[in-house]
């Protein structure tokens, strides 16, 4: 049994010196207002990183993007989260760092519970390892982002050739029903 704890504890060492990890905060911790977020994403291969939150219960697998860098950073400030702008809820905080080769390692730190405008429960962090590392990080290969679609020419975009077409054709309905009264006007005067 020791062997097997003696194992982990090693392990879980390697992995923090040489993998990226979420620092603070920590699962199951209550978070209000500006968040420091720290950790390492510097990792050999390392390209770029960025920190997302998701909703634990989301099948989409939806994240929305807090910050990314290609600053690597060694047991620092990777963020600051503003929680005041979004609700009141649990999430789920991820660290993605893209590598060179194509690949990206990833660390989520579960069960974060945003207390904003809600009263904070009695805080309950989970277990953190020797480094402070929330979670082991897994290597996952790198999505490529969406490249953005081209699309077609509005036809109804307003040209200034348009406009100023338009605005003579006024202006010549202008004059041409002015004229028309002013003839009305004449024959009326006339017939009197």
């Amino acid at each position: 049994m020791r062997s097997i704890v003696a194992f982990l504890l090693y392990a879980a060492i390697t992995l923090a010196q040489f993998g990226p990890a979420v620092v603070s905060p920590r699962p199951g911790e209550a978070l209000q207002g500006m968040v420091t977020i720290t950790g390492t994403s510097d990792v050999v291969g390392f390209t770029s990183y960025e920190i997302t939150f998701a909703y634990p219960d989301d099948l989409t697998g939806t994240w929305f993007l807090i910050s990314q860098s290609s600053q690597p950073v060694q047991d620092g400030t990777l963020t600051v989260w503003d929680t005041t702008t979004i609700t009141d809820g649990n999430y789920v905080l991820r660290l993605l760092v893209f590598l060179d080769d194509g690949t990206s390692l990833e660390v989520r730190v579960p069960d974060l519970r945003v207390r904003n405008y809600t009263p904070v429960e009695t805080a309950t962090p989970g277990p953190t390892s020797v480094a402070g590392t929330a979670t082991l990080p897994v290597v996952t290969p790198a999505i490529p982002l969406p490249t953005s679609t081209q699309f077609p020419p509005n036809p109804a975009a307003l040209t200034p050739s348009r406009i100023l077409t338009s605005l003579g054709y006024g202006a010549l309905a202008a004059v041409a029903g002015i004229a028309l009264l002013g003839v009305y006007a004449a024959l009326r005067r006339r017939s009197r």
